[in-house]
């Protein structure tokens, strides 16, 4: 019976998720209430609440499982690679991409221009830091296959190498019309300087 519960409640804080985005795609996140949500997801708005405890939480929730979902994908398709940057930029153009499903660009430009106060920085720094800490891993699975030189700190590096992407992420966020390839080609010049110096 149990089980049966654990299955009924994720599939409510689904219908939430997937509520939200198609709320927040249509209105706009400030715009968007939680009463909305929870009319739209088929749930009463205190149930919006035992799940999330805001409309933040939905929106970092939305994040966090598009980035769960890219190093998935990315770790999957490691074997493909036989070199770091392309197996690196890969990563990078997965993300991008699973973020991008997740949330319109109108979205993203709307938390990135509230993501430097209170609650939102600190929950953003907690995403930016998991993925850093997932990106990590990743460099340390290079190493172990020797595509990477083993004497640097992947974790240094997997700093380095988010915080560029996060900064050029909010760049094509903010142009105009935003243009995937030259972000593509952005993120391979940095992670070729990157690693140059890191080669076995």
């Amino acid at each position: 019976m149990s089980g049966l519960r654990e299955k009924q409640k994720e599939q409510r804080r689904e219908a939430i998720l997937v509520a939200a985005m198609q709320l927040f795609d249509r209105y706009g996140y400030a715009a968007t209430k939680v009463e909305q949500i929870a009319e739209a997801a088929g749930v009463s708005a205190p149930t919006v609440f035992n799940y999330f405890g805001n409309k933040q939480e939905i929106l970092f929730a939305l994040v966090d499982r598009a980035d769960r979902c890219a190093i998935s994908d990315a770790r999957s398709q490691m074997g493909a690679f036989d070199n770091a940057v392309d197996a690196l930029c890969n990563l990078q153009a997965v993300i991008m991409q699973h973020e991008l499903a997740a949330l319109p660009i109108s979205i993203w430009r709307e938390l990135m221009s509230f993501s430097f106060n209170g609650s939102v920085s600190v929950a953003m720094t907690d995403l930016n830091n998991h993925l850093a800490k997932e990106i990590a891993d990743l460099l340390r699975e290079l190493q172990g296959r020797g595509m990477l030189n083993a004497d640097f700190d992947p974790e240094a590096v997997a700093d380095v190498i988010n915080d560029y992407a996060t900064l050029l992420f909010a760049r094509f966020l903010h142009q105009d019309t935003p243009d995937r390839e030259a972000h593509a080609k952005h993120i391979r010049q940095a992670l070729e300087m990157t690693f140059t110096g890191l080669r076995p």
